[in-house]
């Protein structure tokens, strides 16, 4: 049952925690390996969350994982998108809104710590899914429970920016969504994040 109420029993990216306000909190991660798929939600029928499929299927979740070894890779959790939309955007996993014409989707996952650098990774078979490293990154951090609607995400980006440049934070890119729960959970039960990358 606790998996319907949200609990959450797989690996999450381990932080510093070098700040911490009533309405948001500055985030220090370290580096780490992705798997990411970048696409056009008109290629699943208008589906943002299109390419979730694409990185289960490397991982295997549902079933032989499609890489190179093949080998299993534990699920992680929160997904992360990046949207090049003007209007923020929901994906399983973190989420970017720039002024891109295109209406292009990156969606990752955050491979397990025990994944150090890239090469370490199994190859993806499906080209489309990629391996990459991230560096060492900071971010403010809002916390919110429920659905993240595109109106509610943009709500609580606008918020997050608001208080940043209140305190004197310097943004140095994009939101990113961060949805830490399957898409079955109750929405009071879920737990989500927006993140806006500070210097």
């Amino acid at each position: 049952m606790g998996i319907v109420f949200g609990k959450i029993c797989v690996e999450t990216p381990k932080y510093e925690s070098i700040q911490s306000t009533a309405d948001y909190e500055i985030r220090k991660y370290p580096a780490a390996v992705i798997a990411q798929v970048t696409y056009d939600p008109i290629q699943f029928k208008g589906d943002k969350d299109g390419g979730f499929k694409l990185l289960t299927n490397y991982i295997g979740i549902f079933g032989n994982p499609q890489n190179s070894n093949p080998e299993k890779i534990a699920m992680t959790t929160p997904v992360i998108t990046k949207s090049s939309e003007k209007i923020a955007m929901t994906t399983p996993v973190v989420t970017k809104s720039d002024d891109g014409e295109k209406n292009t989707v990156t969606m990752q996952f955050i491979l397990p710590a025990t994944y150090t650098k890239g090469e370490e990774a199994p190859k993806p078979l499906d080209e489309r899914v990629v391996i990459v490293e991230e560096g060492e990154r900071k971010y403010g951090v809002m916390k919110f429970g429920g659905t993240a609607s595109d109106k509610i995400v943009k709500e609580k980006v606008e918020n997050l920016k608001k208080l940043l440049e209140r305190d004197g934070c310097k943004i140095i890119g994009e939101f990113e969504l961060a949805r830490y729960n399957p898409t079955w959970i109750l929405p009071p039960f879920k737990t989500n994040e927006v993140r806006i990358p500070v210097e």
